[in-house]
């Protein structure tokens, strides 16, 4: 199909639509593509035409996409009023308690269900999961889900109050740890250098808790493409990704697709 306009909604017409509910929480998935299960986790302020480009170029790299509506507007662009109001939503609060507690996620825990199933539907060696900004944390915290193979975080910003942390309780990263030694496993992570939201420090503390079994990368502010709602160079596979051969960001979002193709595929 022809490129979305990603200053315009985006219907997101090209993708299936399905209500999943595990336990009390029922959620809306858009579903697409052919091969292994990758979910798409979407950032701040929700599915963006940015997120849907990104998940379509999924999609077409060989892999079914499975990507949940978390909270927002589902294809309006991002702006800041849209991200206050998300941030508002009673889910989002009780994620961003959860964080700032080292306790569990309720999300984490409905995602962890998602991809359990993807997998049994989609087959393949196992999935793959990638997080965005809020939810970028949540794709290492997915490894407690034994089908994900592949997790990927892209600008983790949580806790917000805490930049020097993690986020993920202490024998939850000990688990994922030795989960990702046994299993001979990596987590890919990216960031931009000046971005406040997810700083140096938490990449720090990321790399002290999985060793070389992290392989982050900073790109500099200068590979980001201007605007956005941040303020800051901040979305590396979205919205200041640059959509150039040779780009820094599309280097990124390329080595993203080999990891999921190289992890998941038979």
């Amino acid at each position: 199909m022809a490129d979305q306009p990603l200053d315009k909604r985006d219907e997101i017409a090209d993708f299936e639509q399905r209500e999943i509910t595990y336990g009390d929480d029922t959620k809306l998935v858009y579903k697409a593509g052919i091969g292994p299960a990758v979910i798409v986790m979407t950032e701040m302020p929700g599915i963006t035409p940015e997120v849907a480009r990104y998940a379509r170029w999924v999609r077409d790299a060989g892999f079914t996409v499975w990507m949940p509506s978390l909270f927002g507007r589902d294809g309006e662009p991002g702006t800041m009023d849209l991200t206050l109001e998300s941030m508002d939503s009673p889910c989002i609060r009780r994620e961003f308690t959860a964080f700032a507690k080292g306790e569990g996620s309720p999300m984490v825990a409905w995602l962890r269900s998602l991809a359990a199933d993807a997998h049994v539907e989609c087959g393949g060696l196992g999935v793959g999961a990638i997080g965005m900004c809020f939810t970028g944390n949540f794709g290492l915290a997915m490894m407690l889900e034994t089908s994900v193979l592949a997790p990927v975080m892209c600008q983790p910003s949580l806790p917000l109050d805490d930049p020097a942390v993690t986020g993920l309780a202490p024998e939850t990263m000990v688990a994922i740890r030795q989960r990702l030694d046994e299993e001979d496993l990596t987590v890919l992570a990216y960031r931009f250098e000046g971005d406040s939201y997810c700083t140096a420090q938490r990449f720090e503390a990321f790399e002290e808790a999985l060793g070389d079994r992290l392989h982050a990368q900073v790109l500099p502010d200068s590979a980001a493409a201007p605007g956005g709602w941040t303020g800051v160079p901040h979305s590396v596979v979205t919205t200041h990704l640059i959509d150039e051969a040779g780009q820094p960001t599309v280097q990124a979002r390329d080595e993203i697709l080999r990891f999921f193709a190289h992890r998941l595929n038979e």
